[in-house]
């Protein structure tokens, strides 16, 4: 087995090729539109992946933000009132 063919049947696999097909079928040749999904979907998951701890940080700093206004507000002096 050569890397090339694991690449070929990865991109395959990507584009969504493979589906439906029996064992020891040939694999055809992707077309552009093939190639270009399965470019796009990579790249979906790589910016998912990096997206999703931004999105956790994101709401605990939310979260935070929350707290710490209502103990301000709790802590606040009362307004005194005219000597």
């Amino acid at each position: 087995m050569y890397s090339s063919q694991v690449y070929e049947w990865r991109r395959a696999r990507d584009a969504g090729v493979l589906t439906g097909l029996k064992p020891g079928a040939r694999i055809r040749e992707l077309t552009p539109e093939q190639a270009e999904i399965a470019r796009l979907r990579r790249e979906l998951d790589i910016a998912t992946t990096r997206l999703a701890p931004a999105e956790v940080a994101l709401e605990i700093m939310g979260k935070a933000h929350a707290s710490l206004e209502s103990l301000s507000k709790s802590t606040e002096a009362p307004p005194q009132e005219g000597r």
